[in-house]
C-alpha cells in the first residue's frame, strides 16, 4: 500500500491520473506505529537479526545498536501445537493455566497501550505455524464454550486462539498471519459479540500470490489447467517448523485452496466438483536459510488436444516479502476501524467482524458465513481500491475506457489536448 498507486480517473486530455494509495484517505503513518510483541525465545532482536541472516551484514551492523535492547515479552507455549524441534528456543514462556496465561496477555496489551500513550492496539500473529485444532462440540464451537474451555485448561485450545481471545476481549483487532485454524467458530462468534475485527489467514507473499494471478489468467483465457505442482525449500525457522507433518499439513491446506474460486468460475472448462491435480511440497534445507526457492509447474490442456506447460522458478528472502504485508495489514485494518456505511433508510454500520477486505494480503481468506471466498488477486485488489474510492465519493473503477473507443470522444480528447498545449505556451 505504501509503494503502490491507484488510478483516480482521467485528466481533460484523457490521460490516466494516478495517486499513491496511501494518499487516498488519512492512513496511519508507519513512523507513528509503536511495535512490540511476544516470543517464546528470549533472544534480543539484535541477536535474532544476526541469527536469521536475512539482512545484509552492513545493514545489520547499522541496525544492531537500535535493536539489541529490545527483548520480546514471554509468550504462550503449548508444545503439542508446534514442531518438537522448536523446544530448544522455548526459554521465554508464560506459566500457569491457559486462563492465567490469557489474562497475562491481556495485561500486557493494556500496559503496552498505557506505557506508549496509544490510541489503539492491533494484534497480528506472525509466529510459527501450528497444527490444526480439532473443532469439537462443547469445546470451541461457541464463544461461551471456548471461554469455558480456556478456564478448564482444555488441551485442544491453541496458543494462537488464546491470543485471539485475549485480543478480542481487549477490543483489539486480531490478524492471523499463519495458516492454522486460529479462528474456530467460538472465536468468530466472540468477535461478533464484541464487535471486534478478525482477519486471516496466512500471509500471501510469493508463490501463492503468483498462483492466484496465473490461474486466474489461464481460466479466464479459456485455458484449462489440469496439473499444478508447487515445490518449495527453505532453511529458516519457519521451514524447520514446517518439516513436522502436522504443521506442514496446515500450510498445505492454505496453499492448496487458492485456485478453487477461479476454477469454479468457468463451467465450460470444469465440471462441477472437478479440480486440477494440485500438489504442494515444502522441504527444509538449512543451508539456504531465508533465501526461499519456489518452483512451480502448470500443465494445461489447449487447442486440439495439445498440452501447454509453464515452469516458474523464484528465489527470494521470504521474510522480506512478508514484512511489508505486516505493515499493509495493520494500516488497512486500522483504517477499516474508522469506516462506517449507511444504506438508504438504515442506520450506520461497520464492516462485518470478519474483515474480508484484507484478503488481498492473505493466502486463505477468512470470510463471513454465507460470503463467497475470492482468491483471484486482481479481484481482491479491485475490492480494496473501490472501497477507498467510495470513501472519497468516487464510483468504482472500471476498464471500459469508452472515451478511447469512439471517433467522437477521441476527437474531443484531442481537441482538449491541443487547447491545453496552447494554454501552456501563452
Amino acid at each position: 500500500m505504501l509503494a503502490s498507486t491507484v488510478k483516480l480517473g482521467n485528466d481533460p486530455q484523457g490521460n490516466s491520473v494516478y495517486t499513491p494509495m496511501k494518499n487516498m484517505l488519512p492512513m496511519v503513518n508507519p513512523d507513528e506505529i509503536v511495535w512490540g510483541g511476544w516470543d517464546i525465545s528470549s533472544m534480543n532482536l539484535g541477536d535474532a537479526m544476526k541469527r536469521s541472516k536475512v539482512l545484509d551484514s552492513n545493514l545489520q551492523q547499522k541496525l544492531y545498536p537500535h535493536m539489541k535492547d529490545i527483548v520480546p515479552l514471554p509468550s504462550i507455549y503449548f508444545p503439542d501445537f508446534i514442531a518438537a524441534n522448536q523446544s530448544d528456543r522455548a526459554d521465554n514462556v508464560l506459566t500457569g493455566t491457559k486462563n492465567e496465561q490469557m489474562e497475562t496477555v491481556r495485561k500486557h496489551i493494556r500496559d503496552f497501550k498505557t506505557k506508549h500513550s496509544l490510541d489503539k492496539v492491533l494484534i497480528l500473529w506472525t509466529a510459527n505455524t501450528e497444527r490444526f485444532a480439532s473443532v469439537e462440540e462443547g469445546v470451541n464451537d461457541t464463544s461461551d464454550n471456548l471461554l469455558a474451555s480456556i478456564s478448564r485448561d482444555e488441551s485442544e485450545v491453541s496458543p494462537s486462539t488464546v491470543f485471539a481471545v485475549a485480543s478480542i476481549l481487549e477490543g483489539c483487532t486480531f490478524i492471523n498471519g499463519s495458516p492454522q485454524n486460529t479462528f474456530v467458530p467460538g472465536v468468530v462468534e466472540l468477535a461478533r459479540k464484541n464487535k471486534v475485527f478478525v482477519a486471516g489467514d496466512d500471509f500471501k507473499s510469493g508463490q501463492t500470490k503468483m498462483k492466484s494471478v496465473l490461474v486466474d489468467f489461464l481460466v479466464s483465457a479459456g485455458i484449462k489447467p489440469v496439473s499444478i505442482v508447487s515445490y518449495n525449500h527453505l532453511g529458516n525457522n519457519d521451514g524447520k517448523n514446517l518439516s513436522a507433518p502436522s504443521q506442514f499439513r496446515s500450510k498445505e491446506i492454505s496453499k492448496s485452496n487458492v485456485v478453487d474460486d477461479m476454477v469454479a468460475s468457468n463451467q465450460i472448462l470444469f465440471e462441477q466438483d472437478e479440480h486440477p491435480d494440485h500438489c504442494v511440497v515444502i522441504k527444509y534445507v538449512p543451508y539456504v536459510a531465508d533465501s526461499k526457492r519456489a518452483m512451480d509447474e502448470y500443465t494445461s490442456e489447449i487447442f486440439m488436444g495439445g498440452k501447454n506447460t509453464i515452469v516458474m522458478h523464484n528465489t527470494c528472502e521470504d521474510s522480506l516479502l512478508a514484512t511489508p504485508l505486516i505493515y499493509d495489514l495493520v494500516i488497512l485494518a486500522e483504517l477499516c476501524e474508522r469506516i462506517s456505511i449507511q444504506r438508504e433508510g438504515s442506520t450506520w454500520e461497520r464492516f462485518h467482524s470478519v474483515l474480508s477486505l484484507l484478503s488481498y494480503m492473505l493466502k486463505a481468506p477468512l470470510v463471513p458465513g454465507g460470503a463467497p471466498v475470492v482468491n483471484a488477486l486482481f479481484t481482491q485488489r479491485c475490492a480494496m481500491v473501490n472501497v477507498l474510492r467510495a470513501c472519497l465519493g468516487l464510483g468504482p473503477d472500471n476498464h471500459m475506457t469508452l472515451e478511447h473507443r469512439f471517433e467522437s470522444t477521441l476527437e474531443e480528447l484531442q481537441s482538449a489536448s491541443r487547447a491545453n498545449k496552447r494554454a501552456r505556451h501563452l
